[in-house]
């Protein structure tokens, strides 16, 4: 009898309660799109999503793709394995995507050494898919001038 093959290892993550304003935002990925909240009165990208826009008041919002292309703004480098089996270590960043300033998308920097994070390096976006959850990651990109 052929011994069968373990699953690949996951990474330990608390998974978000969906409802219906985060739900494009975690679900996105299936379809490899980010999904940010855009108001259509004054075009201001809102996340996390809300159901109003906190600059002009409209409720008029949904859900778009962006380019899921950003920048490293800030980051720490986590050593401390708040879980059992949480690989360490890991890079937690704030990441601001290309559509707005001061958007910033907070998760892990993924396909590349720790140390070799900086704050200002370009990355985009991949997921990683947890159950019904497709959960955003970056990874670090060499941009074109």
């Amino acid at each position: 009898m052929a011994e069968k093959e373990a699953p690949p290892a996951r990474a330990i993550r608390q998974l978000p309660a969906l409802d219906e304003e985060n739900k494009a935002f975690w679900t996105g990925g299936e379809r490899g799109e980010l999904m940010i909240v855009r108001c259509s009165g004054c075009e201001h990208y809102i996340h996390p999503p809300r159901p109003r826009c906190h600059l002009c008041g409209s409720s008029a919002v949904a859900p778009v793709p962006v380019s899921g292309r950003g920048k490293v703004k800030s980051f720490t480098i986590n050593a401390q394995a708040w879980m059992p089996g949480l690989k360490i270590p890991y890079v937690v960043a704030a990441v601001e995507l290309d559509e707005q300033e001061r958007l910033y998308v907070f998760s892990n920097i993924v396909g590349c050494p720790v140390q070799d994070v900086r704050s200002g390096m370009p990355v985009e976006v991949e997921f990683e898919n947890i159950e019904d959850v497709w959960i955003p990651l970056f990874h670090p990109v060499e941009r074109v001038a």
